[in-house]
């Protein structure tokens, strides 16, 4: 609004407006400070709320009833902001979680459960048994502690990042991600590489696949001259590649539904790649199937596996089952010959494999716990944004007043001293009138917990009293 206006000149000759660079706008709409007040707040600018089942609450029976297949997210995402008020959200689906993160505009997060009941057919005593809960400060430490690997079945496995990784940019993509989900994942990114790097939390080589290969050592030997058939393409198998060539696996057959996923593994480990469909024809050879496809149909069903056995002449066949929903038939494990494990039963292996990471996991809570305060603090910023608005709109009301009078004041021909003098004092006034009305209120009624509140925001130190 203040335009320079160097040539200016009233009818007294070069008057303030050419001496300092202001000029006369337009009368500002009449305001009246009175009426402006602060919006009243409930704190509780989006409320957090997240839910779902993992493998402690629920088993893979129940979790493979509960998840979504990768290309539901989106339609789900979507359905989900619908629900009575859910503003943003996000899914996560992995073979041990599914995890739906709100915020919230209004409501408790109710509407959220019981859309998610209704889609997966749940009964709400399902929901009592399997599901949790967390709202607000224990939402954003729920999801950190996710992020780092710090509440998965293998504390501290990586895979999980970029597992929370994809739900947000698969949540970003269809749009029900805002500032608030936003910041949070952000912040659990950050929680997560610190927990990395600062702990030894992911130094030990324990995962779900490492257990996979550690059992199967224990149950037929050296895995070196065994022939083992791999099923997926993804970061799990492609783990269970790893270990097992570490150690000194001679023979490996990939199977996958995208050839060239398969033949991309099997470059890299030398192996064999096959289709999916053309899997069953190799099963005889194999004394190992590791599993884990995002199929949402068994890919390896019971009649396939028998007719294996018999060609084996009942050799014995080691089976890991690491999907949800599952891959292998469950009647599979019925056989005699067989010896088939779903991520359930790695728990054991897991769990000894765990107990050096204890300390680690400690020094991660720690972290998580200083993330969460920063976030609850950031979030607690965004109650007080209104009234700082407000505040400042009271401001430059006060200031277009009085620098219209002091302008006009200025072409009138008043000295510039005298100008700059009543900007100077009127400004004043109009900003601390109010302030100054209420301490004495304060004083008056002995409200001290105001009068303290003041000598923080003006930043009035004790020596200042008595001047």
């Amino acid at each position: 609004m203040a335009e320079i206006s160097a040539s200016r000149q009233d009818r007294s000759g070069v008057g303030l407006g050419a001496r300092i660079g202001i000029f006369v706008s337009p009368i500002p709409r009449k305001h009246n400070m009175r009426n402006i007040a602060p919006s009243r707040y409930n704190n509780r600018t989006m409320p957090l709320f997240a839910f779902g089942i993992n493998h402690d609450t629920a088993s893979a029976a129940v979790r493979e009833r509960a998840t979504f297949a990768p290309h539901e997210v989106p339609s789900a995402l979507r359905d989900l902001v619908t629900c009575d008020g859910v503003e943003e959200a996000a899914i996560l689906c992995t073979c041990n979680r599914t995890d739906l993160y709100c915020g919230l505009g209004e409501g408790d997060g109710q509407s959220a459960v019981s859309w998610f009941r209704d889609v997966h057919g749940l009964t709400i005593k399902d929901i009592r048994r399997h599901l949790y809960t967390h709202r607000e400060r224990q939402a954003a430490r729920h999801v950190m502690r996710v992020a780092s690997g710090l509440d998965s079945m293998v504390t501290g496995e990586p895979q999980i990042l970029g597992q929370i990784k994809h739900a947000y940019h698969m949540a970003c993509q269809c749009g029900t991600i805002g500032h608030v989900l936003g910041r949070l994942f952000q912040c659990s990114f950050s929680a997560a590489k610190q927990v990395r790097t600062d702990t030894t939390i992911g130094k030990s080589p324990v995962s779900v696949a490492f257990a996979a290969v550690t059992l199967a050592r224990q149950i037929l030997g050296d895995p070196a001259p065994l022939t083992t058939l791999l099923i997926g393409a993804g970061e799990t198998i492609e783990l269970v590649a790893r270990h097992l060539k570490g150690m000194g696996l001679q023979r490996l057959i990939i199977a996958n539904r995208t050839l060239e996923n398969a033949h991309r593994l099997a470059r890299e480990f030398d192996g064999y790649a096959v289709a999916l469909r053309e899997m069953h024809t190799h099963l005889s050879e194999v004394d190992m199937v590791f599993s884990a496809t995002a199929s949402q149909e068994v890919v390896l069903t019971l009649d396939e596996v028998v007719n294996a056995i018999k060609k084996r002449k009942r050799r014995p066949v080691y089976m890991v089952d690491m999907a949800i929903p599952r891959d292998i038939d469950p009647a599979v494990g019925e056989l005699e010959d067989v010896y088939l494990y779903t991520v359930d039963d790695l728990r054991d292996v897991i769990q000894e494999n765990l107990r050096s990471r204890h300390n680690a996991a400690c020094q991660a809570e720690k972290i998580i716990d200083t993330q969460v305060n920063r976030f609850m603090g950031w979030l607690g910023t965004l109650d007080v944004v209104p009234t700082i608005r407000a505040l400042r709109s009271r401001g430059e009301i006060a200031r277009d007043q009085v620098l219209y009078k002091a302008r006009r004041m200025s072409m009138a021909g008043m000295p510039s001293d005298e100008v700059l003098g009543f900007l100077a004092t009127t400004l004043t006034n109009k900003l601390l009138h109010q302030p100054t009305a209420q301490l004495r209120q304060a004083g008056f009624h002995g409200r001290n917990e105001l009068i303290g509140a003041a000598r923080i925001l003006f930043d009035i130190a004790d020596t200042e009293e008595h001047r």
